[in-house]
């Protein structure tokens, strides 16, 4: 997994959005992208702005203050749930590899976890005038997951990972592969030095056990 270097973060609600785009601004942009969803398969773009909002910081409002991103959440749902369905491969074959998007889940995870993560389906819904249009409603309360999943990939859009060449990619593979044995080798270190100075612990032996030989 690539490490992206911002985050998003979504207010709560209204009575807090002042707070976090307060919160943004001292983080600096580049670090902290406050973002709105949006529902609806009507955007132009998967992610739209930035957009210059008000802030208020100590109790003194800056126009224009604080950038704010809208992502059309429901694209981004539609492609989390085209990339659940995609296959793993076999590996009967040496060349088969992972589809684009396959989303790799972490064996950590638990069921409440997985739950958040498909609570809402892709309904169709009739609107006042009699027109139908698609709409994501939730199955269960809980949803976080899925949220989560939803601003992580509007940050990747954000950070131009769309238009990234295959070359890009490998050089990410290549560090997240130096850092992964960065990191081993830190762990073996630091396991040398707990056990520096200590005996080695006598193994103790196991109890002989003798069998008659009629048993055999």
């Amino acid at each position: 997994m690539v490490g992206v270097n911002f985050q998003c973060r979504q207010g709560v609600n209204s009575s807090c959005r002042l707070t976090v785009y307060a919160w943004a601004r001292r983080q600096g942009w580049g670090q902290v992208l406050p973002v709105k969803g949006a529902e609806g398969f009507n955007r132009s773009a998967p992610v739209s702005g930035p957009t210059h909002v008000d802030a208020t910081e100590g109790g003194v409002k800056i126009k224009r203050g604080a950038r704010l991103w809208t992502v059309a959440v429901a694209t981004f749902k539609s492609e989390t749930y085209r990339f659940l369905r995609s296959a793993a491969p076999t590996g009967e074959q040496p060349t088969d590899r992972y589809p684009a998007g396959f989303i790799h889940l972490p064996r950590q995870v638990d069921a409440e976890w997985v739950k958040q993560l498909v609570a809402e389906q892709l309904v169709t819904v009739k609107t006042r005038r009699g027109f139908t249009r698609l709409e994501w409603q939730k199955l269960r309360e809980r949803n976080e997951a899925l949220d989560c999943r939803v601003y992580a990939r509007a940050a990747a859009w954000i950070a131009g990972a769309d238009r990234w060449h295959e070359r890009k990619w490998r050089e990410l593979e290549l560090q997240v592969a130096s850092a992964e044995v960065d990191e081993t080798k830190t762990t073996e270190r630091e396991d040398d030095l707990h056990t520096a100075g200590r005996l080695a612990a006598t193994p103790r032996r196991g109890r002989r056990v003798f069998r008659s030989s009629y048993m055999s």
